[in-house]
C-alpha cells in the first residue's frame, strides 16, 4: 500500500507523489501512462544505474513499444548541455517522438538533466521522476525546476517543467552510502527551518532512528518534508515570490559548491550556506545568539560542516553575484526571522555577506591557535 501526494498547478491536478518502500507499484503506476504504445528513455547516471538500472528496464521491457537505457558519469560536473547533447542524440537515433517517455533514476542531477531534456525535446515529451538518493526525494524531484550547469555556474540555463509522476522507492536510501545519505539530510533540514518549527524539533526528537535508516521514520520524514515543498511551490510554482525561500543556504553554498569545483556534494555545501544565513539572521537580531548556535550545531550529529578551511572568503563573495538569483543587481538573501519562518531580504550588504562566510571560514591560523 503506498502513500500519495497531490501536486496542484494553478488550481488543477498536476501529478501525483507516490511514496512506497520498493518498485512492485512502478509498473501498475506506469500503465495508466498508456506505456504500451509509448517509447521509454530511463535515464541515469553510473551510480544509479549500476544499482537499479536493470532493475527498471526490466520491469518495463515487454510493456513498453521499447526501452532504453541511456548511462552518464556520475558527478556534478557532468551536469552540462553537453550531457543533455548525447541524450538528444540517442533520442534521435531511437526515433523518439513527442509521444513518448523519459524517466529520470537517480538522484538530482539525473532528474534535473533528464527534466531539461524532456522539456526541451521535440518542444516537450512527457517525464517521469524515480529520485532515488534523499536529497532527490525530499526535494529536488518536486516542483518542476529543470537545468543544468553553465561553466560551473549553478543552474543558470533550465525550464520550469512538471513531470507527469513521482515514483519514490523509500527503500531505494538504504543503498546510498553515509556520505550521500547526509548531504542529502541538509534539504530535510531546510524544510524544517524556513517553514515547519515542529518538523525541525520532529527531526532532533528522532535522530538515532534517521542515522538507522529505519525505513517508517524515514518515510514519515520525506513525507512531512515534501509537504513543506508543496506548499511553497503550489503557491508560487515559477517562483515570483515565496519559493525563493527554498532557496535559504544557496545564495552561498553555490558559491562555495564552484569554488571547490565540485569536490565538495551540494547538500554540504548548502549546509555552510545555511549556517552563514543563520548568522546574518542573528546579526539583525531576528534569531538570539542562542538560536544561531542551536541551529549551527544541528548540523553536527548528522555529519553535516559547519565550517571549512579550503576557501577564499573575498571569492565566495565575489561568486554570489553571479548567483541566479539576482535581480536587478541585489540578491534576493534568504534568512530566518525565527526558527521556522523565513523571509526574503533585499537589502544583506556585500560586507554582510563577507562577515558571514569569514564566520564559517576556519583557517590554519585558527588550527596553529
Amino acid at each position: 500500500m503506498a502513500n500519495r501526494m497531490t501536486i496542484n498547478y494553478e488550481k488543477k491536478t498536476c501529478y501525483d507523489i507516490v511514496f512506497t518502500r520498493d518498485f512492485d507499484l512502478l509498473l501498475d503506476e506506469l500503465q495508466a501512462f498508456d506505456i504500451e504504445n509509448r517509447r521509454a528513455a530511463v535515464i541515469a547516471d553510473t551510480n544509479t544505474a549500476a544499482l537499479f538500472g536493470d532493475t527498471v528496464k526490466g520491469l518495463l521491457e515487454g510493456h513498453c513499444k521499447k526501452v532504453i537505457l541511456h548511462v552518464f558519469q556520475a558527478g556534478e560536473a557532468n551536469k552540462t548541455l553537453d550531457t543533455v547533447k548525447e541524450i538528444y542524440k540517442d533520442l534521435i537515433e531511437e526515433q523518439f517522438d513527442r509521444k513518448d517517455l523519459l524517466i529520470a533514476l537517480g538522484g538530482g542531477v539525473v532528474g534535473d538533466i533528464t527534466g531539461y531534456a524532456a522539456a526541451t525535446y521535440l518542444r516537450g515529451i512527457d517525464f517521469i521522476q524515480i529520485p532515488t538518493t534523499l536529497i532527490a526525494q525530499s526535494d529536488s524531484s518536486i516542483g518542476g525546476k529543470t537545468g543544468v550547469d553553465f561553466d560551473g555556474y549553478k543552474n543558470m540555463v533550465g525550464a520550469f517543467y512538471m513531470p507527469k509522476l513521482v515514483y519514490m522507492n523509500i527503500g531505494a536510501l538504504k543503498e546510498l552510502d553515509d556520505r550521500q545519505f547526509y548531504a542529502g539530510f541538509a534539504e530535510v533540514m531546510k524544510h524544517g527551518l524556513i517553514k515547519d518549527a515542529a518538523f525541525y524539533e520532529w527531526l532532533l526528537d528522532n535522530m538515532y532512528e534517521i542515522h538507522d535508516r529505519d525505513l517508517e521514520v524515514l518515510e514519515e520524514m520525506i513525507i512531512r518534508s515534501c509537504s513543506v515543498k508543496k506548499l511553497v511551490v503550489e503557491k508560487d510554482p515559477t517562483e515570483k515570490g515565496d519559493r525563493a525561500l527554498l532557496n535559504f543556504g544557496h545564495t552561498i553554498g553555490h558559491a562555495i559548491e564552484k569554488a571547490m569545483k565540485f569536490e565538495m556534494l551540494h547538500g554540504e555545501c548548502i549546509s555552510l550556506g545555511m549556517v552563514a544565513a543563520a548568522y546574518i539572521s542573528w546579526k539583525h537580531n531576528w534569531l538570539s545568539m542562542e538560536e544561531y548556535y542551536e541551529v549551527r550545531d544541528m548540523f553536527v550529529p548528522f555529519n553535516l560542516p559547519i565550517s571549512i578551511d579550503a576557501i577564499d572568503p573575498e571569492e565566495i563573495v565575489r561568486l554570489t553575484k553571479s548567483d541566479k538569483k539576482m535581480e536587478a543587481g541585489q540578491i534576493k538573501f534568504v534568512l530566518l526571522k525565527k526558527v521556522g519562518k523565513a523571509v526574503i531580504d533585499r537589502n544583506v550588504t556585500e560586507a554582510e555577506i563577507l562577515d558571514a562566510v569569514k564566520e564559517i571560514y576556519f583557517s590554519d591560523e585558527d588550527m596553529r591557535e
